[in-house]
């Protein structure tokens, strides 16, 4: 059972500016409703301009929280687009390897690049949820889908099965104070959809934003992201994804369909569709290009016998599940079920 929580700001410094306090009193109230100590690492109020400058101090945030022996559980505050930068003061000396402890990590969107930090050294993630983005949602309750997985890893410390959600929301455009409490338009959700292979398949899953791991391999967004990924040897090779299943979602800026196909093909050449025993894909948000991200998929990975697996409750769309990382997991699509094996 989880009991104490440290909220990190790997990415984006939102968390410590002025016009979001509102969510983060909210979070914090939800947090401690649930017995929770609560605590805040050193740097993660210090503001965006703060943290954009300063990974070095992200990083040493991130190993502090991990050799603490009372933090139970490390909660990404909201992801971004840097986090990659802190790799030479996670790696340069085996920081990361040295500091590492079995703690629950939670974290989602640019937090996929730490997920894949701590796949290097040996520590299962949990992929899915934010601090910001999922306890402080401003609706007069967490979300009753997320939170259903968010209390089971906290009285847990696992998630055991993940099934749809019945419905799926709008994205939400207003979070001013203004409009705490009102809730979003909310849609029947279909489930798991099946769009090629067998409707059975098993392995670890990773992976995680797909607009994310594009940086590993792109330079656009920062110049030099694909160098310093390479240099620490971040993104697996392709013999690691061997057996494994990837998750892949879609990040808030809603990638054109052009754009997706550069990332997929990205994937396909690094070696990943050739390895893996099947794709998981995350429901995109307001389910804007479903159905071109869908195809565009299949093409690219130009392997029917590969199972692909539709519209998971996992990403940026909201209700939010948690998938864990690194543990084995099966997949049925006839169930609707996504189960995962327990130590």
């Amino acid at each position: 059972m989880v009991k104490t929580v440290e909220i990190v700001s790997l990415s984006a410094g939102t968390l410590g500016e002025d016009f979001i306090k509102h969510e983060l009193d909210i979070g914090l109230e939800r947090l401690r409703a649930y017995g929770l100590t609560v605590r805040f690492a050193p740097h993660a109020l210090a503001g965006r301009a703060f943290i954009a400058a300063h990974p070095e101090a992200r990083a040493a945030d991130l190993l502090a929280a991990f050799r603490d022996p009372e933090v139970d559980m490390i909660l990404c505050a909201i992801g971004g687009d840097d986090t990659y930068r802190l790799l030479p003061y996670l790696f340069g000396h085996d920081e990361l390897k040295n500091a590492v402890s079995r703690k629950i990590f939670l974290g989602f969107s640019d937090t996929t690049v730490n997920h894949l930090m701590l796949h290097k050294v040996g520590l299962p993630t949990f992929y899915g949820q934010a601090f910001l983005s999922d306890i402080c949602e401003i609706s007069r309750e967490m979300l009753p889908y997320t939170r259903q997985y968010f209390e089971e890893l906290l009285r847990t410390g696992t998630i055991r099965q993940v099934t749809p959600s019945a419905l799926w929301y709008d994205g939400r455009s207003d979070f001013s104070p203004a409009a705490v409490g009102t809730g979003m338009p909310a849609h029947k959700n279909e489930g798991f959809r099946l769009l090629q292979g067998a409707p059975r398949f098993s392995g670890p899953i990773l992976g995680g934003c797909i607009d994310t791991l594009y940086d590993i391999f792109d330079n656009t967004r920062y110049a030099d992201s694909v160098a310093t990924c390479r240099r620490y040897g971040l993104f697996p090779p392709a013999e690691d994804w061997r057996g494994r299943i990837l998750l892949l979602e879609t990040s808030e800026e809603q990638p054109a369909p052009e754009k997706y196909r550069r990332m997929a093909a990205a994937l396909k050449a690094a070696g990943v569709f050739g390895a893996v025993s099947g794709v998981l894909v995350g429901k995109p948000m307001d389910e804007k290009y479903q159905a071109e991200y869908h195809a565009i998929l299949c093409e690219v990975i130009d392997d029917p016998a590969l199972p692909v697996l539709a519209n998971l409750n996992v990403g940026h769309a909201t209700p939010r599940c948690i998938l864990p990382f690194g543990v084995p997991a099966a997949v049925d699509a006839e169930a609707q079920t996504i189960t995962f094996a327990q130590a």
